[in-house]
């Protein structure tokens, strides 16, 4: 209870709920991927009076957020041809420079890379949570999604997050993703795997919205490697989430989802225990067994 209690305490915290949803592409581009891309801007409350009327339209008007380049950095789509893309973006309203997301190479799970010694002798490397991954991304890049969120967790209204594309008219079945983590999701080492963060943000053409923390639920399946932890959820088994309006959890399998994202708010604080690490490699993001280990970045 208290761990369900600790994601609920953050997901109340208004700009969740309204960036779980955000973005679904409504236009893949039709060229290439420009430098820069929009910026959110969940339209914070220039009084206290606004603050009702802002809370329920962040709640409930989930398709309200707008673009303004005055607030929060979202990195460019990727190419259109990917079915699934995950694009990160930054949402920092207050500009305080706390929080990062980012594809960086290097830094993922690895598939059939190679390892050179001083001598030029070669070892392959594959990390034994990830004997698969994104095709298109392995070997040779190695990206790893980078999410941050340095400092306090409620008394810091800023998050880092990636949106998934592509998802809108799925019926879901799996989510996942691997995480840059020695043993279990518990455990204090390695990337931050929280009650809520990282964690998908889901809406489904109902309209109910749901979330799943990275160790609540737990997953239902998992395989730990070396460095790395592959996280599922439903697959063979019901996909379980929670609902957003009554923290129960519910059976989401076969729900038509209109959008999906990936949320990391959790700092340095008891909010972001065990580890107060503030931060989460990921690779491999599962939708119903399509992986995606690369995005726009680097």
């Amino acid at each position: 209870m208290r761990t369900l209690q600790r994601a609920a305490a953050v997901l109340i915290y208004p700009a969740i709920l309204c960036l779980g949803v955000a973005c679904e592409r409504a236009n893949p581009p039709t060229a290439s991927p420009r430098a820069g891309g929009p910026r959110a801007d969940l339209g914070v409350p220039s009084a206290p009076s606004d603050a009702t009327d802002w809370l329920a339209r962040a709640l409930l008007g989930l398709d309200q957020l707008v673009v303004d380049p005055a607030t929060s950095l979202s990195q460019p789509d990727d190419p259109d041809y990917d079915p699934i893309t995950v694009v990160p973006f930054e949402f920092d309203p207050n500009h305080t420079s706390l929080v990062r997301a980012f594809w960086m190479r290097g830094i993922g799970c690895p598939t059939g890379a190679t390892a050179v010694d001083f001598f030029g002798h070669q070892t392959p490397v594959t990390d034994p949570a990830c004997l698969n991954g994104d095709p298109k991304d392995s070997p040779g890049k190695n990206k790893g999604l980078l999410l941050v969120k340095t400092g306090p967790t409620v008394a810091n209204f800023a998050s880092a997050g990636a949106v998934l594309n592509g998802v809108k008219g799925i019926m879901l079945t799996e989510l996942g993703y691997d995480i840059r983590k020695p043993g279990l999701a518990g455990d204090a080492r390695g990337s931050h795997c929280g009650a809520g963060a990282p964690r998908f943000n889901i809406t489904t053409s109902d309209g109910n919205n749901y979330f799943l923390g990275c160790n609540s639920p737990p997953a239902d399946a998992f395989t730990p490697g070396t460095g790395w932890l592959r996280l599922r959820w439903g697959g063979s088994v019901p996909l379980m989430a929670f609902n957003t309006t009554t923290f129960v959890l519910e059976n989401i399998t076969g729900k038509t989802a209109t959008s999906i994202s990936i949320l990391f708010d959790e700092g340095q604080d008891p909010f972001g225990g065990p580890d107060f690490f503030g931060l989460a490699v990921l690779d491999n993001i599962d939708v119903n067994g399509t992986l995606v280990g690369r995005g726009p970045g680097n």
